[in-house]
């Protein structure tokens, strides 16, 4: 279903991208910890649009075909001299030996105590390359990859939920074993699973029972359950397996994504990965003679359309939730075309803005009709439903790039370790916002009203982040000259501490200059960033800058969850029972000269600014209305 505001009406013919988009993918995927049962997404305001038929195929349908996903990457950095010396390599720990060197395996290691390392070692995802080998007739290899998973198999015996990382990789582990299967039949050149390979069929079954009666639920996880589910029905011909997996797809898919195109993630790296991981269920159901339906394919086709708004003018998606800095992958044949080659390839989007019912409003100035796609300027801002899943503390959180950069940056994702860091990069303070120090919760946030221009884009967005504490903010985007304006007002029956929050690049060094100046930029680059703290209704306080802080931990940002770097917070600060912040967020050329004036017009503040020699004017409402007049 479209989005609502500016939805175009214009049809693209979406070819659904299979195998390609999940290979490319998967390496994203890291198993969340402790996430909770996901949520029925919100219920579409306007109409559905109709789903087309699926087309009949144009040759008949190969039956009882799974074909072997990739190894999520894992196996590049597990080479199979490793696999001979039982050493496991994953994330930035150290190569380690986790087996006697003859495949005999402590399956209870975890030398960081990281629960991605232990789920991932369970998972037996770094056996891959092995198992390729030995599907290629290396019998050295295959013996090595059999031996390794016949000791997890005896060392696991069902059932394993009692050890959260065996638990949380079973969907994983599965499709190994399945390719472990394959890679046997076709290493030993034979048509039927020989009798000393009798354990692997039943170790299938052990998870087909575990995958039925452990079901995750309506998100990715329970997605790839129901795919590796799927896979054994259809590798061991059981259509009551197949049936289940199949049925459990069909009804999915309405939660995981909804009409819109947004997922139940609240994450855009999440986002990206179920793209791939649902064209993995299109492929698995139609190779193995079951019908995927035309629910699936529209509503991923909706997602294609998501995906293209969000990304940035950098060709990057913006760092909502638990995601990593990536890039935008160029699905042939879709909107992801264009948006991922950066507008060299495809047909150029229609549409410039996204205001989506989950929470996310996308914007951009352009898509590189009158300049370049890097030098448009583009935005998110968050809002919706409360945090579940891989969702961070970041509603009215917004992130802009410009000028052929970032602007203003997210914390980013910490990874799934339960330490002091993922806790700052999911809390509040890791995002561009008006924090409330005593604000515990994550709660409903509404858009409250929206305003869209050829050259301007206003929203007005509240929620109640503590008790007894309410919070506003007015955003206006502005085009020619392309800057951001942010109203930010808080309230409370009791005394708080409120800041607004600017998280920058890692590269910025920031000067700053009085109570109203802060500029921004990396060392001899041609482009700043202007950040004003206008004075409106209370008199402003010292801008504070934090930059790699440990005590409280501020100033930082996780490119990836291996990565983290110090990078400046401009701080806008107010205390007492009632905040009000006025921010102006200017990117300019490096030499440009950025000024403003204000002036009392009846109820009205009119903010005149100055930028790199262009004037324009936006008056201020008694009501927090940002409008602009010139």
């Amino acid at each position: 279903m479209p989005a609502r505001h500016l939805r175009t009406r214009t049809t693209l013919r979406l070819t659904i991208a299979l195998l390609a988009s999940a290979a490319v993918l998967t390496v994203m995927l890291v198993a969340p910890w402790g996430g909770t049962e996901p949520e029925a997404a919100p219920d579409p305001t306007t109409s559905q649009t109709p789903e087309p038929p699926t087309p009949p195929p144009a040759t008949p349908v190969r039956r009882d075909i799974y074909t072997c996903p990739a190894y999520s990457g894992i196996d590049r950095t597990n080479p199979l001299a490793n696999l001979y010396q039982d050493t496991f390599t994953w994330g930035t720990t150290p190569p380690t030996k986790v087996g006697d060197g003859h495949g005999n395996i402590d399956w209870r290691l975890n030398p960081d105590k990281n629960p991605s390392w232990y789920m991932w070692l369970h998972s037996l995802r770094w056996l891959g390359q092995g198992i390729t080998a030995g599907g290629r007739g290396d019998k050295a290899a295959l013996q090595r990859v059999s031996t390794i998973a016949r000791d997890w198999v005896n060392d696991n015996p069902y059932s394993w939920k009692s050890d959260v990382g065996a638990y949380e990789s079973t969907m994983h582990r599965t499709n190994v074993l399945i390719c472990l299967r394959q890679a046997v039949l076709s290493g030993l050149h034979v048509g039927k699973l020989p009798l000393t390979y009798t354990w692997l069929d039943k170790a299938l079954l052990d998870h087909a029972w575990f995958l039925r009666k452990n079901y995750s639920g309506d998100w990715n996880h329970g997605t790839d359950e129901s795919i590796a589910l799927f896979g054994i029905g259809c590798t061991l011909l059981r259509p009551d397996l197949k049936k289940i997996a199949a049925d459990r797809l069909t009804s999915a898919i309405k939660t995981s994504i909804d009409t819109q195109g947004s997922t139940n993630e609240q994450s855009t790296g999440y986002a990206q990965f179920n793209y791939a991981l649902w064209g993995r269920a299109i492929d698995v159901l139609g190779k193995c003679g079951v019908d995927p339906g035309t629910t699936i394919m529209a509503r991923r086709r909706e997602l294609a359309k998501w995906l293209a708004l969000a990304t940035n003018s950098l060709g990057n998606l913006p760092q909502l939730g638990d995601s990593e800095v990536i890039r935008t992958v160029p699905v042939q044949g879709t909107v992801l075309e264009y948006a991922g080659t950066l507008g060299t390839r495809g047909i150029r989007p229609t549409q410039r803005i996204g205001i989506f019912d989950a929470g996310y409003i996308f914007g951009r100035t352009g898509w590189g009709e009158t300049r370049a796609f890097t030098q448009e300027s583009t935005y998110s801002i968050r809002f919706g439903p409360a945090q579940k899943l891989h969702g961070h503390n970041d509603h009215t959180s917004v992130t802009y790039t410009s000028r052929g950069r970032d602007i203003l940056i997210d914390g980013g994702h910490a990874g799934y370790k339960a330490d002091d860091w993922r806790f700052w990069a999911k809390g509040q303070f890791a995002h561009n916002e008006l924090t409330v120090k005593s604000a515990t919760g994550h709660p409903e946030t509404k858009l409250v009203r929206s305003s869209l221009r050829p050259t301007s884009e206003f929203y007005e967005l509240h929620d109640s982040p503590g008790a007894g504490v309410d919070r506003t903010r007015d955003v206006l985007v502005l085009k020619d000259p392309d800057l951001m304006v942010v109203l930010d007002r808080g309230t409370s029956d009791a005394e708080q501490e409120y800041s607004t929050l600017w998280h920058l690049p890692a590269d910025q060094e920031v000067v700053v200059s009085g109570k109203d100046r802060a500029v921004a930029a990396r060392p001899r680059d041609r482009v700043k960033t202007t950040l004003l703290q206008i004075p409106y209704r209370q008199e402003p306080t010292a801008i504070e800058v934090a930059s790699g802080e440990q005590g409280p931990i501020q100033g930082w940002h996780y490119q990836t969850i291996d990565k983290r770097l110090p990078a400046p917070v401009v701080k806008f600060n107010r205390s007492g029972n009632n905040a009000t912040v006025l921010s102006v967020i200017a990117p300019t050329r490096s030499n440009a000269k950025v000024t403003y004036t204000t002036t009392q017009r009846d109820n009205q503040l009119l903010l005149n600014l100055t930028i790199d020699g262009t004037t324009t004017a936006v008056t201020v409402g008694p009501d927090g209305t940002l409008q602009r007049v010139k």
